[in-house]
């Protein structure tokens, strides 16, 4: 199976190709620039660096959520723009999961994205099976406490809201250096390849986002009582 995979929930654009869980092609953006300008090209030059044509692919991967809203939205769009004239199975992972999947060793990995407001969207996974222990959540980082006090294993955070946990928890958890937080398209792909594999690959119709939380507009109508 050759997977494509999409990974622009957060500031860094990313691209990967796997065949049955092997990496073939990567590469990332971090630039400021938007996705809807870098994503295509990256894809485009993804597919000519190996030589293959889309019709080739077999399964698309992207995050859906959670993330940015406008970064998840560029991620479902441009996927449903490339699976629908051939209709690819497409996967829409967590941001969360594709993070851990990339993360190697044994313990605990809680991959934690800047959610803003003092806030992050964070879960926990075993490794070195990636054994989801904790649903996707949007709490504030002092959430995470009862966690780690009854976390028995070694615990280390990933993404780019891992900063703002380690600020907090330093003394519960092992240092990982900020270059190996980074978020990868790899484990868009590992993710996508897993979830094919346990059926739930759909029709790019069917992908949706999942946001976790109202979108700042939305909380302030509701303020409002509108």
């Amino acid at each position: 199976m050759i997977c494509l995979g999409l990974d622009c929930a957060g500031k860094v654009a990313g691209v990967a190709v796997t065949q049955d869980g092997q990496l073939l092609y990567e590469c990332f953006l971090n630039r400021g620039l938007t996705h809807s300008e870098t994503l295509l090209p990256m894809v485009q030059n993804a597919l000519a660096a190996l030589g293959l044509s889309l019709s080739q692919v077999d399964l698309l991967g992207v995050c859906a959520g959670p993330g940015s809203f406008t970064g998840l939205r560029i991620g479902l769009a441009v996927v449903k723009g490339l699976a629908l004239p051939g209709n690819i199975p497409c996967a829409g992972v967590s941001t969360l999961e594709a993070l851990a999947r990339c993360c190697t060793g044994s313990g605990v990995v809680i991959p934690a994205l800047d959610a803003r407001r003092g806030e992050v969207y964070w879960a926990a996974f075993s490794l070195p099976d990636c054994q989801r222990l904790t649903p996707d959540a949007a709490q504030p980082v002092g959430s995470l406490e009862d966690f780690l006090k009854n976390c028995k294993n070694p615990v280390f955070f990933v993404g780019d809201g891992a900063a703002l946990c380690y600020n907090r928890y330093s003394a519960q958890a092992i240092p990982c250096p900020a270059p190996l937080r980074q978020s990868r398209a790899l484990g868009v792909c590992l993710a996508a390849e897993a979830a094919a594999a346990a059926g739930q690959a759909v029709p790019a119709a069917q992908l949706v986002p999942c946001y976790l939380r109202l979108s700042q507009a939305e909380r302030e109508r509701a303020a409002r009582g509108m």
